[in-house]
């Protein structure tokens, strides 16, 4: 298999990692802003608590892929960095604001108003932020951004305002606020606040399926590379195959309270539709004037990338597995508030 798509697998592998873990922890800010009802403060005490020890650490994972985009197909995030560039910013700003207020909202006075403004800007900042990253997503499989000679020639706003990446940002919410609806009701530690995340995640899958086929919908003109590549792609369809029965066993499994086997099929559904959309868009990077190997580094670039990209996982790995088994441990029974 040649070097540049191996890098190209582990890429869209990352992109899917980060949509299992930081797409989550976004989804945790929706519910946050939206928590109601009379266990409005328990439901935002099981989201911090289920995000604090790791959501810093989750950004991982995007930063491995924007290296390797960065390092082994460097003319691709050339032409992605400018013709996104605002969106990105604006991600970017998201994120960072994101993170801020949680800190501040963590450490600062409790019941304080100034507390209540961090987690405003900690809600709407993970609202925003996955919406835009789902209109960059949009952008780059539309064919709406070009590219002549070395030059960005669709301008700086078009490509990401289309109807179809708009449709895609809000099917990233949507994405995000369910998966993380389906962690959080197998994290709760009590039957109420179970229930709460439970229907919320149904009515968060309902949402996913309205707003996935708005998306297919606008595909046909508003993307008809991926149009094509959900229905002539064999890797692709089998892909989508996957995805359509995750998403019925997560149905099937929440409405039967079967809340850690939910966890698997609900991220098994995410994991394999960010999967079809690199598989749709095969072999272009940027659709439709850049290809994997259009784009990819000399050999021995693509080949020391390799090289330290195995090595990095060899340390990086072990590392999460750990935070995750010492941050996230359940206290004993007797011990739980």
């Amino acid at each position: 298999m040649p070097t540049e798509l191996i890098l190209g697998f582990a890429m869209a592998g990352t992109f899917v990692l980060y949509s299992l873990f930081g797409g989550a922890d976004f989804g945790g800010g929706v519910w946050d802003l939206l928590a109601s009802g009379p266990r409005k403060a328990e439901q935002r005490a099981l989201i911090a608590r289920a995000i604090g020890p790791v959501w810093e650490v989750n950004h991982v994972w995007l930063i491995v892929g924007l290296v390797l985009l960065f390092s082994g197909f460097s003319r691709a995030f050339a032409v992605l960095t400018v013709a996104l560039h605002v969106p990105l910013t604006l991600l970017l700003l998201g994120i960072v604001f994101r993170g801020t207020a949680f800190t501040f909202r963590t450490y600062d006075a409790r019941g304080d108003r100034v507390q209540r403004r961090w987690g405003l800007v900690f809600s709407v900042a993970s609202v925003i932020s996955p919406a835009l990253l789902g209109m960059c997503v949009g952008a780059v499989v539309s064919g709406s951004i070009h590219v002549e000679g070395r030059a960005v020639v669709s301008g700086f706003f078009q490509p990401w305002l289309t109807p179809f990446a708009l449709a895609v940002g809000a099917l990233a919410l949507c994405l995000f606020a369910f998966l993380a609806a389906v962690y959080l009701s197998a994290e709760a530690d009590t039957e109420p606040l179970r229930e709460d995340f439970r229907r919320r995640a149904l009515g968060a899958g309902g949402a996913v399926f309205v707003a996935a086929f708005g998306v297919l919908l606008l595909a046909r003109e508003g993307a008809p590379r991926v149009w094509g590549g959900l229905f002539h792609e064999p890797f692709a369809l089998a892909v989508h195959a996957v995805t359509a029965v995750a998403a019925v066993a997560t149905f099937v499994l929440l409405w039967r309270r079967r809340f850690p086997w939910a966890r698997v099929t609900a991220a098994t559904q995410v994991g394999f539709i960010v999967l079809g959309w690199a598989a749709s868009q095969y072999p272009y990077l940027v659709v439709p004037d850049l290809t994997l190997q259009d784009a990819a580094a000399s050999p021995p670039v693509l080949r020391l990338l390799l090289v330290a990209l195995a090595v990095g996982l060899l340390t990086v790995v072990p590392s999460i597995v750990l935070l995750l088994r010492v941050f996230q441990a359940r206290p004993p029974q007797g011990q739980q508030r």
